[in-house]
């Protein structure tokens, strides 16, 4: 299944950014859903404003990186808003055994990346048939 690797700096650079009334130069979080669809699991992350082509995805052993790139604009104008974080941010996800990574599916659209992870073959529920032997019966005995 999925474990989440946990981010012990995210509070702290929330706190930060309030406090100073900026942003940090820690990368962004990309917000994330996740669940369980039947035999597969759908992950979706929320990459408005990203380029497909500065999408990466890799998957080493078990864990799943996502890597992505927003382009800041530039321009000869003034900014009145800059909320949105711009630059490169790193996803990372510990994905279970009992998932099959050589088959996972990427598609992105309306700036949602979205992966499908298939359960395993060997993970799945199966029946077991079970086989008799024919048994022998007792013979009779006469009194």
């Amino acid at each position: 299944m999925l474990l989440r690797t946990a981010d012990p700096f995210r509070d702290f650079d929330r706190l930060t950014s309030q406090l100073l009334g900026g942003t940090t130069n820690r990368p962004a979080v990309m917000p994330l859903d996740a669940w369980r669809q039947g035999d597969r699991f759908v992950l979706e992350f929320d990459l408005p404003g990203v380029n497909p082509e500065n999408i990466e995805l890799d998957v080493e052993r078990n864990v799943l990186t996502v890597k992505a790139e927003r382009v800041a604009r530039n321009g000869d104008w003034q900014h009145l808003a800059a909320e949105r974080t711009h630059g490169q941010f790193t996803r990372q996800l510990v994905l279970g055994d009992n998932l099959d990574l050589e088959a996972i599916e990427a598609s992105y659209d309306n700036g949602v990346l979205r992966l499908v992870v298939p359960v395993a073959e060997k993970a799945k529920p199966r029946k077991i048939q079970i086989n008799s032997a024919p048994t022998e019966q007792p013979e009779a005995i006469e009194a």
